[in-house]
């Protein structure tokens, strides 16, 4: 992929648009989804289906500058012990609502750090958790590694309890940029920490390494993709770090005289997204790469990708439910958000209320305009047909739709018969093609840059 002189013309290198993992998105949920809605929606899933659980811990022993996340620094144990008696006092709620014969397809535990949890505390959620939803014959349970915080006994308790697929976060191995990030992890421990993963029966790993980092250079990021690629990941997310110090503050920590510009940021992607390739990872979307016979990259090759809010995934289920303090849900009826504050989320749940505090109702074109934003963040290309077949829509307005992103982007998209489609020198552009379909006011949040 060459750069193209057109993507600056179009602005890439001075847009803040958003990583659409939700529409609308979550700044533009409001407080008319309360917990009464989010009771019903549950109560609304079909029985004998799968849906998806995650489960967040927003606890972290050391803050990590670069991070975004809704977490907290502790390095006593009891915000923890209290935090999990509330996500087993939610997880009783939850069943007593669920309908019958529900599994899940997937499981996840994100954070924050899920794995500063104790052997007994892992246990004891996953029997939980378990007791309201089996995970169905091939589901998956994945949790989220950070090398610095995990040891023998919580990995036992993790393998024992069915986790088959394992997060590591990388970010970047040059220990300047970990020093400038507030992230210290050696590549020798992430090494170490992915062979005791793989020794315990866990057969699958994904890796998260981070572009746009400060002091970053080509041949920095190179150097990391290849010590990345020694673990033979089975997945890598390939973000773009987002620098908003105005969303959280221990970013101010981090110099921004020694960010990257735009252009560079789009220089050092490349450069990792070719190491990918070189060696064998097939392509996922904007920013994940996947090994053939990984689930994910089948699920593109099959048209059967999706993007949720931990980005992409091949997980079928319809309903996503978010337990823990600001965790989101997704229902076919719309999205429910919790409480962010651990204290707040507490006090609903034991007074026997579920905690959610705002989210959004699907009226509209929301849907559509949801369908068409995950097709272009998933597979560059959206059928008319399947429009046509989904959704109560004319062709005359999906015409109108597309001829508007026409407008703005001219041949950097293409327009046929059978839909619209993002050429490969054009996708640098996605999440700002995806802002075409928007048809809420982007401009009210700020967003990350566009690359």
């Amino acid at each position: 992929m060459t750069h193209d002189p057109q993507l600056a013309r179009l602005g890439l290198f001075d847009a803040r648009v958003p990583r659409y993992t939700s529409y609308p998105t979550a700044p533009h949920f409001g407080t008319t989804v309360g917990p009464g809605d989010f009771a019903g929606w549950i109560g609304e899933i079909p029985e004998k289906t799968e849906i998806s659980l995650y489960l967040h811990v927003p606890f972290c022993r050391r803050l990590c500058w670069f991070c975004a996340c809704r977490t907290q620094g502790t390095t006593s144990d009891a915000p923890v012990i209290a935090y999990v008696d509330t996500l087993l006092a939610e997880l009783a709620l939850l069943k007593a609502h669920l309908p019958r014969g529900v599994t899940l397809s997937r499981l996840h535990w994100g954070g924050g750090t899920p794995t500063l949890l104790s052997p007994s505390q892992m246990r004891h959620l996953a029997d939980a958790i378990f007791a309201v939803a089996p995970l169905a014959p091939d589901g998956e349970f994945s949790v989220e590694i950070d090398p610095n915080e995990i040891d023998d006994p919580r990995l036992d308790a993790l393998a024992a309890a069915g986790m088959n697929r394992a997060s590591i976060g990388v970010q970047d191995f040059d220990p300047l940029i970990q020093k400038a990030i507030g992230r210290e992890q050696s590549y020798s421990l992430t090494r170490d920490v992915a062979e005791r993963l793989r020794a315990r029966g866990v057969v699958s790993l994904n890796a998260d390494i981070l572009y746009g980092l400060p002091h970053q250079t080509g041949p920095r990021i190179a150097d990391s993709v290849q010590k990345l690629l020694t673990l033979s990941p089975d997945r890598v997310a390939l973000y773009g770090y987002a620098h908003v110090p105005w969303m959280s503050r221990r970013q101010q920590m981090i110099p921004s005289d020694a960010m990257p510009t735009p252009e560079e940021r789009l220089g050092l992607f490349e450069t990792a997204r070719q190491l990918f390739l070189w060696d064998g990872y097939q392509e996922i979307g904007i920013d994940h790469f996947a090994k053939p016979m990984d689930g994910m990259a089948r699920a593109q090759r099959a048209g059967r990708l999706k993007r949720n809010f931990q980005g992409y995934t091949d997980d079928p289920a319809p309903v996503l439910i978010g337990l823990g303090a600001s965790s989101i849900s997704r229902f076919p009826q719309g999205f429910a958000q919790n409480v962010s504050g651990t204290a707040d989320h507490a006090k609903a749940v034991r007074a026997g209320s579920f905690a959610t505090h705002r989210g959004h109702r699907f009226s509209g074109e929301d849907t559509l305009r949801a369908r068409i934003i995950e097709a272009l963040m998933c597979d560059f290309t959206v059928s008319r047909a399947e429009l046509l077949a989904d959704y109560d829509v004319s062709p005359a307005r999906i015409e109108a739709l597309f001829q508007a992103a026409m407008a703005e982007f001219g041949s950097m998209l293409t327009l046929t018969s059978a839909g619209l489609s993002i050429p490969d020198r054009a996708r640098p552009l996605t999440r700002m093609i995806a802002r075409a379909f928007d048809a809420y006011d982007t401009a009210q949040a700020r967003h990350s840059s566009a690359v």
